[in-house]
């Protein structure tokens, strides 16, 4: 939907892509895949990708037959970009690569990875600097392993590994040593579509919620008609319809070119809090039955409560908001 039209996208932007995602969500469908692959890989590409580069992977990555996997995630770094411990050295030939990465979504699925690593050359030790490659999963030295997780999910998290991986000049993606800039033009992409995820879940929850309250008969009369039931289904209704505003604002944003970091953090936050409330309360309102799996909530449980931490946590949105929307003290 949102890719260059000379690369066989479809020439729209965030604010077309955001319909597709919200909308196979709000059929029960979430998948984190669209967001990566599309979303992050595919927008980074576009921005900061050779022309060879873009030749190779856009038109693949449009129409679904290849699919990339996104790592930036360590073990010791977390939030932390700056922290990322995997190293790409150059050699004579042109890179090797040595590191792991964590929680990276989708790896089996995928052809090759976005890889964000420590540009050895380029950085300090007292600051390190970002480069980004494009690296085949079947390269010699990568492997991975997956994470046994409560998260029912087509796409499955997964440890990768990377033991002296060799790429050439041509997997690295823009400049050297200049990767953070690069990884953000992707990160609010991610936060944008995340916003649209939770914001079908929650319309999905809602809706079998309502269905239910109005078929679902207790002394003849449907549950729906007690406020107790009724009205915590309204204001979980509310909420989710606030944060699908707060999504579409910040594509528009974003496709307009603006500095759109703090609409798509509000956006990630208010629809991953909004979705989950409105998960919790469909379950409830299906009483028993909603944890049974013939009424399709309970296997959403995990992969939206997920959506309060990855890609980016709460309290992380929190902090940005206090100090780049607020002014106050930085607290990390």
């Amino acid at each position: 939907m949102h890719l260059p039209e000379e690369y066989g996208g479809g020439g729209g932007g965030m604010t077309e892509a955001v319909v597709v995602v919200e909308e196979l969500a709000a059929h029960g469908m979430p998948l984190l895949i669209w967001v990566i692959s599309p979303a992050i890989c595919g927008s980074i590409l576009a921005r900061h990708g050779s022309h060879e580069m873009k030749q190779t992977w856009l038109p693949v990555i449009a129409d679904g037959t290849r699919k990339m996997a996104f790592a930036i995630t360590e073990p010791d770094a977390g939030s932390n970009s700056h922290n990322v411990k995997t190293t790409a050295t150059r050699t004579d030939t042109g890179w090797s690569i040595s590191g792991s990465k964590y929680y990276i979504s989708a790896v089996d699925q995928c052809d090759a990875i976005l890889l964000v690593t420590r540009d050895a050359e380029h950085s300090t030790p007292e600051k390190s600097r970002l480069s980004l490659f494009v690296v085949p999963t079947d390269a010699p030295g990568l492997t991975f392993q997956q994470i046994d997780t409560s998260i029912v999910s087509p796409d499955k998290q997964f440890t990768v590994f990377l033991d002296d991986v060799q790429v050439g000049d041509d997997a690295l993606i823009g400049a050297a040593g200049n990767g953070l800039r690069q990884v953000f033009d992707g990160l609010n992409p991610e936060r944008i579509l995340v916003g649209a995820l939770c914001g079908g879940i929650g319309r999905y929850a809602i809706a079998k919620a309502a269905a239910y309250a109005n078929e679902r008969q207790v002394w003849s009369t449907p549950i729906g008609a007690h406020q107790g039931i009724a009205h915590p289904l309204a204001e979980s209704h509310i909420a989710v319809e606030l944060s699908r505003m707060a999504t579409a604002e910040s594509a528009r944003q974003f496709d307009a070119e603006e500095a759109a970091g703090e609409a798509a953090n509000i956006a990630k936050f208010a629809a991953s809090e909004a979705a989950l409330k409105a998960l919790d309360q469909a379950i409830q309102t299906h009483g028993g039955n909603g944890l049974s799996h013939e009424y399709g909530l309970s296997e959403l449980w995990f992969v939206t409560r997920l959506m309060r931490t990855a890609p980016v946590s709460r309290e992380m949105v929190l902090n940005f908001v206090a100090q780049t929307s607020l002014g106050l003290p930085r607290s990390y």
